[in-house]
């Protein structure tokens, strides 16, 4: 096709469209004419649908990976916060009328240092998320609750 002579196309473009194709040939320092040839043949490529199909592929398979993430970080968030309330439950007994005032005030001030700890960690990391090994195998239910496997 290269050797080919060339044809004419004058085409009307909307505005939004002509700007788009101007800012990309710009950034590609390459003509509006070589960019709407591979446009168009790109367009008309039968395999144009396949390579669409694997772009969106290739981006669902990523989307999914990052969610899996997510999913674990929030899990192993919900199983620490579990691990604790359970561990203050147990070993936190219960104060006399006489001295909640000061333990309330006690407790404030703790919560706010908490806090201030909480933004210097989560400003600098590493996060604790990224300490756990990704490849600890999960416990299934069995051995969670002590009884031999099946």
């Amino acid at each position: 096709m290269k050797n080919a002579k060339k044809k004419r196309l004058s085409a009307y473009l909307d505005p939004d469209v002509m700007n788009a194709l101007a800012d990309y040939s710009a950034q590609r320092d390459a003509s509006l004419s070589l960019i709407a040839e591979a446009a168009i043949a790109s367009f008309l490529s039968p395999d144009a649908e396949e390579r669409k199909e694997a772009a969106i592929t290739r981006r669902l398979d990523q989307v999914d990976r990052r969610v899996q993430r997510v999913e674990r970080d929030v899990g192993i968030a919900i199983e620490t916060l579990a691990l604790f309330v359970r561990f203050w439950l147990n070993s936190t007994p219960a104060l006399p009328e006489s001295a909640q005032a000061e333990a309330r005030a006690k407790g404030l001030q703790r919560y706010e240092a908490f806090v201030d700890a909480l933004g210097r960690r989560l400003s600098k990391g590493p996060k604790l998320r990224q300490e756990v090994a990704d490849d600890v195998p999960p416990v299934s239910p069995a051995d969670a609750d002590g009884s031999p496997p099946r």
